[in-house]
């Protein structure tokens, strides 16, 4: 993977260059991260005025699932290292770009394309890896899907294996629930298609995100890999409503979630932040899931870590020295919209940011829905119990408020 040796000047013939296939909250942490290390940022979304697009030098507006697309605009920048921020690309295309040294894909075009569908990262982890898992079953029709859900017995879960936060994600009690499940799992597809998996119900006692960091040991110039330490979470809906960080864990439990997320990564390859999602039984660790890429529940680390999931996934981009410090616990509460509308106005910012060791993030994306995320609150707290209290009662104090429906610019 290429690494440069210096960095160049932007919006000049030296700029060092990074294009963003993606341009939502967590991209623009880390266009401004980029920026922040002197890389021209170019930042792709499929709407205008997304959030990185209002920070990034360069923004641009294309459909990132058409191949030709994605080729020409590529081929017209021509960016150092191209970072997918989301999972709907036209991933096929990204490895012929790789595969022809056009442009470096972060951490790689495979990862990139594996992660897109579930089916593929659960087979690399469980068939592949011998990762443990819960038991699944991938189905194409509503008989097969029947049929999978009787042999992994109830309750069970399903998803898409092409959705992200939480769409189309529910959990199935009983034969009555099928129909409604599986409906809800086509509404909630990224693509047009019928696939979903169907997994067993694990009784964990919680769920992690273990950010995995791979880059350049400094001392060695060799790929090693860091560990952040371990972010709870709680969701709604396969939607992340809260994050706290540090999880407390076994010693146990950690060094199987660390052995895990090492195997799942090292197999992805490259360099960046990944985000694996891990379920907690006592001191047995499954692999969930796996983003090649900051996670959203990582948005505490704002907070909590000397370097942020944004800044770490920069500097392992380009083959810096990494620092996962823990500088303090702390949490992150979500703002919702609340409202379906555009150009929305926010209130209660004076309010959120009284609250002790709290600070905020809107998001200012052009358009607002009701379950959409506007905005987090994030807090720090001599514990995670304080932490969690603040960054909650902040998030409740911002309310989100309907605009005009078009906009007057």
């Amino acid at each position: 993977m290429y690494v440069p040796e210096n960095i160049g000047t932007p919006l000049s013939p030296n700029a060092t260059t990074v294009m963003l296939l993606g341009s939502g909250e967590l991209g623009k942490e880390v266009a401004i991260a980029f920026q922040r290390l002197g890389v021209e940022v170019h930042a792709v979304d499929r709407y205008e005025n997304a959030p990185a697009h209002q920070v990034a030098h360069f923004a641009h507006v294309i459909d990132m699932t058409d191949p030709r697309a994605v080729r020409s605009l590529i081929e017209e920048v021509r960016p150092d290292f191209v970072v997918p921020e989301i999972e709907a690309l036209a991933t096929d295309e990204l490895l012929a770009i790789e595969e022809e040294g056009v442009s470096t894909v972060v951490p790689t075009a495979r990862a990139a394309k594996l992660t897109m569908n579930r089916e593929g990262i659960r087979r690399l982890a469980a068939e592949e890896l011998g990762l443990p898992t819960s038991r699944y079953e991938f189905c194409s029709t509503f008989e097969e899907f029947e049929v999978a859900a009787g042999l992994l017995g109830f309750p069970c879960v399903v998803k898409p294996v092409m959705s992200s936060s939480g769409k189309g994600q529910s959990v199935v009690g009983g034969p009555e629930d099928l129909e409604a499940a599986w409906e809800y799992a086509m509404s909630g597809a990224r693509v047009s298609t019928s696939r979903v998996i169907v997994e067993e119900f694990v009784d964990f006692d919680y769920e992690i995100t273990l950010l995995t960091v791979r880059s350049i040991d400094p001392g060695t110039t060799k790929p090693a890999t860091w560990f952040c330490e371990p972010i709870g979470h709680r969701q709604r809906d396969g939607d992340y409503v809260e994050s706290w960080q540090p999880m407390q864990m076994s010693d146990c439990a950690l060094d199987n979630a660390r052995s895990v997320a090492a195997r799942i990564t090292n197999a992805l390859g490259g360099r960046g932040v990944f985000g694996v999602e891990l379920f907690v039984s006592g001191d047995d660790v499954y692999f969930s899931e796996v983003s090649p890429r900051p996670h959203d529940t990582g948005l505490v680390t704002l907070a909590t870590q000397r370097n942020s999931e944004f800044e770490l996934h920069a500097k392992a981009i380009l083959g810096l020295p990494i620092d996962v410090t823990l500088v303090s616990p702390g949490a992150s509460a979500v703002i919702y919209g609340n409202v379906d509308s555009v150009a929305v106005t926010y209130t209660g910012l004076a309010e959120a940011l009284s609250v002790e060791e709290t600070d905020l993030r809107l998001f200012a994306k052009p358009e607002a829905f009701v379950r959409r995320r506007m905005g987090v609150a994030v807090s720090t707290a001599e514990n995670v119990e304080i932490a969690r209290e603040r960054a909650t009662r902040a998030a409740a104090a911002i309310t989100v408020h309907p605009g005009s429906n078009v906009f007057d610019v």
